[in-house]
């Protein structure tokens, strides 16, 4: 098994060593097995047969051991204990059954030491009883009721025990030991190791080579690891695959005692002959070479016999466990298996369709990687699939690309190249990534990369490698052009350097002190800074980046707590300079004012020095908000005041002074311009003065009540003139509406905490009708920020002023304000003008991404609005038709999720009701159609629409059973319509409605289809039966009905073909029988797979009916399972590696909005959801693991084959780093 030893070849010779199965199973099994009536005198020395030196694993050598066919009988009995007939076996022995150790094995409990020793004793009196007891063991494990007699153990062949065993087991049940989920699964796995392991550990000294027991074993294990029946091929791969990791062990320790064996032979050797001691050890080391070529042998023939076909096998569970072995072997006897000749497995597996294989893969090479004296022999390895590793950084599964990246990271470390910058590039991003272990294991590459890169040719303090750790990773966030992504760099990195980046005396000194920082790497310092801060803070993680169900424990509290109380005391004083210097910068002022809201706010009032510095941060805000417009930067001074003049802390009458201040100066500086604004002599100068005044004032309202200022008549005023004149000043006009309706909203609060007679609030009431008059009327100007703000305004004070807002207070209901008919028809228009379009995306350039992303983020606040709307009453269910009948491809994307929570919610106002709805919007759809042409392509596209609303459902037909009743009745009578009325086809331009609604026919229970095909007929006239549209329909409503009965017969006698064997060939897509013909129309839309599943176990005796006589069934035989096929030879696996043919099928998936969390229609939530990540939104439609195709030498056909892509898909990182 050495390196220079000959490799496969190619799957040509493989598929030749698989004919070789049947003969190689009879050569491990004991040629003679009949009792013998006198046991044979042991000879005084064994003489001993020279072994084969163990090569890597070749075809052409086969499978057999010649000496296990030549050696004498009395050779192989020289070890072992003098067998005794099995009649002489007394009850004692007898009492330790198959059963029993099954239960002790399976229930967990008792030492497994005790019992295989108790099992050891029975051996020794009676080696065929023993090894017969452990047989129906290993039969039992694998949940076969059949029995090996000791007539069939005498008397058979293992390939003749395994067909008997075969025909008795239960084909009731798919289910077998090792497939039952649950912990039982767990103890069973755990116990059948154990057993292994301590059965081997217990033999090693003398049974091991007894050249009965383990060939024996060896022999069936492998005899039912190549059988048809799953539970005897998983069970016995499990068994065989341990027992090989026992022989390992076994192995190593036998070259070590021979190395130390030989090295006192040479010491002795060369003393002068007369002080020789030679024999002694000369007959040691001979023993000592004898049993590890004996161990070796028996490795290699487990190895070729078993390993080389169950590792591409069809089930996942048996190539993941022989992947997990397999690196088991290489970390424990490294001079025998880490060669090329076994870690191309390793490569080649890395393909494999499954993660669990994937997945074991890479876990094996990490234990490979860790060792330093690996790395040598890893060199070839590591060039030939480096390109791979890096490429499952991206795995379609979490765990794999975790652990993907934790193998990079050793190779990194431990090799002396390393990764270059751009293969580096490849894990760079992942620190932006969405799932947290994947984004943290990437944090710890790129830290571990940038604490390389810091030079230190002297004794360097800590603050000063800071200091560089600092500026490389502001590089890095520069370079990586990721901007507004700084939180999830930070959290990121946080595990690995959390110190670094709760330095926050190093990152003030950077920014306060001349240390050479350019503007915009003191712009990325900050965001760092304030990301780190809010880390430290919280000590949550970003938007789109859940940790679970974690819940800190105390010790983490205690941090967290320790953490914001330091960096309260460092920034206390140093935040106002900080404010002060950026003062003129809004960009970096709207990072730098978020710093307040994670202090400890109570520790002002703590001492008298620190109020000094509160003092210090409100003059700064005051000064920030006199001196920008930026709405960026006014909303953060807001909060900020917010959260100060809170009446949890003493010092808030300070703030709110402060911010009583503030506004009587914004108040009198806009009163000043009022009259010359209402007269319409002011000028540009004195317009902006006072929109900017009024609208630094809008900002301070959204904290802060502002309905003492009396600013709402003024603001009428101003909108009641403008709107006249047709003189529309942008600025203006929005800080006018924002600041009236901000008054409004604060005066609601106001009345429902103080419960103010009615006289009190009939202006009130009178203010609020007056408004929203105006901002109905600047639904229809042409300026885009005041029809926004108007629209987003109304949709507010209709909930506010709703009457289920008030209906809990008597007092209160005079002032809910109902919206009129033409404010619903205004509303509506908006919904399809401004919202549901894309004139203005057209307008924006493919350059201007940022520009989008805000223009989206808008639409889908106007949208939520205006679903608030419908959802809590204010507007009448059918306002939803807008809704709905967008609910298609080209809209799923941006507000599919707001649109499919609106469905479900309607649902449960009224069924009946939001059912009518759903086949209005179709039938508004249809009718849009049919006045632009008809067409296919527009049918085509509603049916979709038809089909993602059917989907919004559910399962339960009994629940929809009257909503979709009178959605089908509706829709009847809409496609019959002008039926009354004309009497030819081309007359009735609706039937074409029919094919729609055969969309929600699956939704029906039987009897209701009955009723609805009366209810058809009933509604057209006789001729119309005939026509296309109808026959589609009808048969659509008949043949679900009929549906199950054939379903069930087919899949009986799907059930009894899929038990009878095919003969090998390619695999070819199933055609699909009728009742999945008839079910297409709806299982597309269904995560319901179409092919049918292959049959879980077969009969030996079912299959030789049909199987091809002599060599050609040993070799489809010895296949079973296989779904991988090895690549070429040693000379290709040093040049590039061949992968299979696949067959890749799409999975049938449910629409995108299935896997999509429903967004809530309230303000912080949808907030929440309209960040970078999440509106990027991952594919939905992912590719099904590739079925890889039975490999076939010849490749004459018309297909080629091509290299094994990535198993991968498009996710969020792909769009995200394109």
């Amino acid at each position: 098994m050495t390196s220079e030893e000959s490799v496969l070849d190619g799957p040509d010779e493989l598929d030749d060593f698989s004919e070789l199965d049947s003969d190689y199973e009879a050569s491990l099994k004991p040629r003679a097995r009949r009792k013998q009536a006198e046991p044979e005198p042991q000879p005084p020395k064994r003489p001993r047969r020279t072994a084969a030196p163990r090569v890597a694993p070749s075809p052409h050598s086969g499978p057999t051991s010649s000496h296990l066919q030549q050696q004498p009988r009395s050779h192989r009995a020289s070890r072992q204990v003098s067998p005794r007939p099995v009649t002489a076996v007394t009850g004692r022995i007898q009492d330790l059954t198959a059963q029993d150790i099954y239960d002790s094995v399976s229930s967990g409990r008792g030492a497994m030491s005790a019992l295989v020793d108790e099992w050891l004793d029975s051996y020794k009196r009676s080696r065929e009883a023993g090894l017969l007891v452990l047989i129906n063991f290993i039969v039992r494990s694998c949940g076969c009721r059949g029995v090996v007699s000791q007539e069939m153990f005498d008397s058979m062949e293992n390939a003749e025990i395994i067909s008997t065993l075969t025909k008795e087991f239960n084909e009731d049940s798919v289910d077998y030991p090792l497939s039952t989920p649950g912990p039982q699964l767990r103890r069973l796995k755990a116990g059948l190791c154990e057993f292994v392991k301590v059965l081997v550990r217990s033999c090693q000294n003398s049974i091991v080579y007894d050249e009965y027991l383990f060939p024996s074993l060896l022999a069936l294990l492998t005899g039912l690891s190549d059988s048809q029946v799953r539970a005897f091929r998983h069970t016995s791969t499990l068994l065989a695959m341990k027992l090989m990791t026992g022989l390992v062990e076994v192995s190593a320790a036998a070259f070590l005692q021979l190395q130390t064996a030989q090295r006192r032979y040479d010491t002795e050797k060369s003393k002068r002959v007369q002080d020789r001691a030679l024999d002694r050890l000369q007959e040691t080391v001979s023993e000592l070479r004898e049993n590890c070529e004996e161990l070796s042998s028996m490795m290699n023939t487990t190895f070729r016999g078993v390993f080389v076909h169950r590792y591409r096998d069809r089930l996942v569970d048996i190539r993941a466990t022989c992947m997990e072995e397999l690196g088991v072997w290489l970390r424990t006897d490294p001079k025998e298996f880490l060669n090329d000749g076994y870690l191309k497995y390793l490569g080649w597996t890395l393909y494999d369709k499954q993660s669990p294989v994937r997945l074991q893969c890479v876990r094996a090479l990490q234990g490979l990687y860790q060792e330093k004296e690996f790395i040598g022999r890893l060199e070839l390895f590591t060039s030939r699939f480096k390109e791979r590793m890096l490429s499952m950084v991206l795995d379609k599964d979490l765990d794999v690309a975790v652990e993907t990246v934790k193998l990079l990271l050793l190779i990194h470390q431990m090799t002396e190249e390393g990764f270059t910058e751009d293969e580096c590039g490849h894990i760079y991003p992942l620190v932006y990534a969405s799932p947290r272990p994947l984004s943290s294991a990437a944090g710890t590459f790129l830290y571990d990369k940038l604490k390389s890169v810091i030079a230190s040719p002297g004794k360097e303090t800590e603050k000063r490698n800071n200091a560089a750790f600092f500026q490389i990773l502001i590089s890095f966030y520069i370079c990586s052009e990721f901007h507004e992504h700084g939180a999830y760099l930070v959290d990121s990195l946080w595990a690995v350097a959390g110190s670094e980046l709760r330095d926050w005396e190093t990152m003030t000194a950077l920014l306060l002190q001349d240390s050479g920082l350019t503007y915009e790497d003191e712009g990325a310092l900050i965001e760092l800074m304030t990301c780190a801060m809010r880390q430290a803070s919280q000590a949550t993680p970003p938007v789109g980046r859940t940790q679970g169900k974690k819940v800190l424990n105390m010790k983490d509290k205690k941090t967290q707590e320790q953490d914001r109380k330091r960096l309260t005391n460092h920034f206390m004083p140093l935040l106002p300079p900080l404010l002060a210097k950026y003062s003129a910068d809004a960009v970096n002022l709207k990072c730098l004012l978020r710093a307040p809201l994670y202090f400890e706010l109570e520790m002002y009032s703590s001492a008298q020095a620190l109020e000094k510095h509160l003092d210090l941060l409100l003059l700064q805000l005051s000064d920030i908000v006199k001196k920008h417009t930026e709405g960026t930067v006014l909303d953060a001074c807001a909060k900020v005041f917010s959260a100060l003049c809170s009446d949890r802390y003493t010092f808030c009458s300070r703030a709110r002074r402060t911010v009583s201040r503030l506004m009587d100066h914004l108040t009198e500086r806009f009163s000043s311009y009022l009259n010359e604004l209402l007269e319409g002599a002011a000028e540009e100068d004195e317009e902006y003065s006072a929109a900017t005044a009024l609208k630094r004032i809008a900002a301070l309202s959204c904290a802060n009540d502002s309905t003492g200022w009396k600013l709402l008549d003024s603001c009428l005023e101003i909108l009641k003139s403008r709107l006249e004149s047709r003189e529309l000043n942008n600025e203006l006009m929005v800080a006018a509406l924002k600041c009236a309706g901000l008054h409004l909203m604060w005066a609601k609060v106001n009345a429902v905490n103080s419960t103010p007679p009615e006289a009190e609030l009939k202006p009130l009431k009178k203010e609020v009708r007056v408004f929203s008059r105006l901002c109905q009327t600047c639904l229809s100007v042409n300026q885009t920020e005041i029809r926004d703000q108007a629209f987003e305004l109304l949709c507010d004070l209709l909930l506010l002023y709703s009457v289920g807002s008030v209906s809990s207070t008597p007092a209160l209901q005079t002032l809910s304000l109902l919206p009129s008919d033409s404010l619903c028809s205004e509303l509506s228009a908006f919904l399809l003008d401004f919202i549901f379009t894309d004139a203005e995306d057209a307008e924006l350039d493919g350059s201007e991404e940022e520009m989008k992303m805000k223009l989206l983020q808008k639409k889908r606040n106007q949208l939520a609005g205006y679903c608030k709307l419908v959802i809590y009453g204010v507007l009448d269910l059918t306002a939803a038709t807008n809704i709905f009948k967008h609910y298609n491809s080209k809209y799923f994307k941006d507000f599919g999720d707001i649109i499919k929570e609106t469905v479900s919610k309607s649902k449960l106002i009224n069924p009946v009701l939001s059912a009518r709805v759903v086949c209005l919007s179709l039938q508004q759809l249809f009718s849009e159609m049919l006045t632009e042409g008809h067409s296919r392509k527009d049918l085509n596209e509603i049916s979709e629409s038809a089909k993602r609303l059917a989907m919004s459902f559910g399962i339960d037909l009994h629940r929809v059973r009257k909503p979709m009743m009178t959605l089908h009745m509706d829709g009847i009578r809409f496609a019959f319509r002008s039926s009354q009325e004309e009497g030819e086809e081309e007359q009735h331009p609706h039937l074409d409605f029919l094919e729609i609604l055969t969309e929600f026919t699956f939704k029906l229970l039987p009897q209701d289809r009955a009723q609805l095909v009366v209810f058809l007929k009933s509604q057209c006239p006789p001729a119309a039966l005939s026509w296309p549209s109808v026959r589609l329909y009808r048969r659509s409503l008949e043949h679900h009905a009929s549906a199950k009965s054939k379903e069930v017969e087919e899949d009986q006698d799907t059930g009894s073909l899929l038990l009878s064997p095919l003969p090998k060939r390619k695999r070819t897509s199933a055609q699909g029988s009728a009742a999945s013909t008839i079910r297409g129309s709806w299982l597309s839309s269904n995560s319901i797979s179409s092919g049918a599943h292959p049959p879980p176990l077969t009969s030996t005796a079912r299959k030789e009916q049909t199987l091809p006589p002599n060599g050609a069934r040993r070799a489809e035989e010895s296949d079973a399972g296989g779904a991988l096929t090895e690549v070429d030879s040693e000379e290709e696996f040093s040049s590039r590696v061949q992968m299979r043919k696949l067959n890749t099928t799409r999975r049938r998936h449910l629409p995108p909005s299935s896997s999509r969390t429903p967004s809530t229609v309230e303000p912080e939530d949808l907030n929440a959801h309209l960040n970078l990540l999440s509106l990027m939104e991952e594919a939905n439609e992912q590719d099904e693991e590739p079925e890889i195709e039975d490999f076939e030498s010849d490749f004459s056909g018309h297909e080629t084959g091509y290299t094994l892509p990535s198993t991968r898909t498009t996710s969020v990182m792909d769009e995200l780093f394109d």
